[in-house]
């Protein structure tokens, strides 16, 4: 039978700890309703006796959340240990997370207790626990600074007084995969025979968490304390999405699993990011926005033949659909021609060289090239079309007391025809005028605009969409007058629209 490692949430306590990421009653009822979609084994659903509002929550949480065990955080006091049991008691699984402080600095410094002291209390207030609720965790807080010998007594001391779980925490991030391995499997050893759970709760100060805490599992602990996104104090806590899927992507080296509904991870990621305000870094194992993006081109060919050549994970294991191939300055020819293929372009090898080449001059200028500039690209390199209308001159009225007009002057078949038109702005103007002398309207179903360069004399380049009986045409026009750069644009789409109709004509008289 395959072990089973159990996935202990603490993103609404240790979580929420993390400054800036306070969370109000209802958007933690929220992120416990979806950890129990993603089917955590346990919640700790905050510090109960933290504040009003956390002890308002936890017991929300407890009574409506069905499932996962509920927990609540409570420092070796006797009021901590019993607000914790007021707000978790409606819970059908309620567990008392009792916490003291074990290593030499902090007894001697933060507590100001002796060995002696640190141990009496430990075990009083966990007898205490168990008088109310069936299970409680206990944490030696600092235990990777913590001297062994003192901190296997304490370990052992309130395990007969009745604690279930034994959660050791690196609270620091203090230790190396190695040492705490080793440390693990001594306590492992030292409760065997004794049905109690191994828990570990690793922070990540020296970006060491999860490393720390598949060791952990390695050495036999059965519980792993984690967040969503890695967020928590300081430099965070484990990822609870690194652990998962570093246990399911490696089950041939660990030989155990968990029970988290892996499809459920990126929802848990974005939910916690938009409602902490948290921004999940595009490099972040797993859940990342270039975590299945590929952007070389020896990486792209490779995933276009066989995904498993540059992924060890599906992207639909974590709820994504599909990885995603970024057009940049490294990609490759055989990339760009597979998403030009998608996006429904049928280019001849030597229209294809030509685009590509395009793309290469353009992709040293962004970091990514996105759909639409292909679109232009394809549309001006490939798809060039007669000049029906040529702009001769535009001229603009516009400002504070003046309602916009525009001067046109076109040129069609040698002719040089002038319109003028009112608008809601200069552009609208200039697009009216227009349309009065092409003697069309078509639908304007998107205007972008942006700068080229940077300064004042910037380069302004506009791409129009237009549509017309459910095709869309695309227009691109650049200049340092912006005015002029859109009706560039504009002008560009509606002869593509007038060169297809042609085309069409042409096609039906044939």
């Amino acid at each position: 039978m395959t072990r089973k490692i159990k996935i202990f949430d603490t993103t609404l306590r240790d979580g929420e700890q993390c400054p800036g990421a306070s969370l109000n009653a209802e958007e933690k009822m929220e992120i416990a309703r979806q950890l129990a979609k993603l089917n955590v084994d346990a919640i700790e659903a905050g510090f109960a006796i933290a504040s009003p509002g956390d002890f308002e929550s936890v017991k929300m949480i407890a009574q409506q959340i069905k499932g996962p065990i509920i927990c609540s955080l409570a420092r070796a006091k006797k009021e901590d240990i019993e607000r914790a049991y007021e707000a978790v008691k409606y819970s059908d699984r309620p567990r008392i997370h009792v916490f003291l402080a074990t290593s030499p600095i902090h007894m001697e410094k933060k507590l100001r207790m002796t060995p002696d002291q640190v141990l009496n209390q430990a075990v009083e207030m966990v007898k205490l626990g168990r008088k109310l609720c069936p299970d409680i965790e206990f944490s030696p807080e600092d235990a990777g600074r913590s001297e062994p010998e003192f901190l296997h007594k304490i370990i052992s001391a309130v395990v007969e007084a009745g604690a279930s779980t034994i959660n050791v925490p690196d609270t620091v991030g203090y230790t190396t995969p190695w040492e705490w391995e080793a440390l693990i499997k001594s306590i492992v050893d030292l409760v065997k025979g004794k049905n109690v759970a191994i828990s570990v709760h690793c922070h990540n100060d020296l970006g060491l968490a999860t490393a720390n805490s598949l060791a952990a599992v390695k050495a036999g602990a059965n519980q792993v304390e984690c967040t969503i996104n890695g967020i928590g104090e300081r430099a965070g806590n484990a990822s609870l999405e690194e652990v998962v899927m570093a246990i399911k992507t490696r089950k041939n080296f660990f030989d155990c699993e968990t029970n988290i509904k892996t499809t459920e991870i990126y929802k848990a990621s974005r939910l916690v990011s938009n409602l902490t305000g948290l921004l999940v870094q595009p490099n972040k194992a797993v859940v990342g926005a270039n975590a299945f993006a590929h952007e070389a081109g020896i990486h792209q060919a490779g995933v276009l033949r066989a995904k498993e050549t540059y992924e060890i994970m599906s992207p639909q294991d974590i709820g994504l659909t599909e990885s995603r191939l970024v057009l940049g300055k490294h990609s490759g020819r055989h990339a760009f021609a597979d998403k030009l293929k998608d996006m429904g372009y049928q280019l001849t090898e030597e229209n294809l060289e030509k685009a590509f080449e395009r793309f290469k001059d353009l992709a040293d200028k962004k970091k990514d090239v996105s759909e639409r500039d292909l679109e232009i690209i394809v549309s001006e390199e490939v798809y060039i079309v007669p000049e029906t209308y040529k702009i001769e001159s535009i001229d603009v009225k516009s400002g504070t007391h003046i309602k916009p007009t525009a001067e046109v002057r076109l040129i069609y078949k040698d002719k040089v025809l002038v319109e003028t038109a009112q608008g809601t702005g200069p552009v609208d103007a200039v697009y009216k005028a227009i349309d009065k002398l092409i003697k069309m309207q078509p639908s304007l179903v998107d205007y972008t605009i942006q700068a080229i360069t940077g300064g004042t004399d910037a380069q302004g380049e506009v791409i129009v969409r237009i549509t017309d009986n459910g095709r869309i045409f695309v227009g691109h026009g650049a200049s340092t007058d912006i005015i002029i750069a859109s009706a560039k644009a504009y002008l560009s789409a509606i002869n593509r629209l007038i060169y297809n109709k042609a085309q069409d004509s042409s096609k039906e008289l044939d």
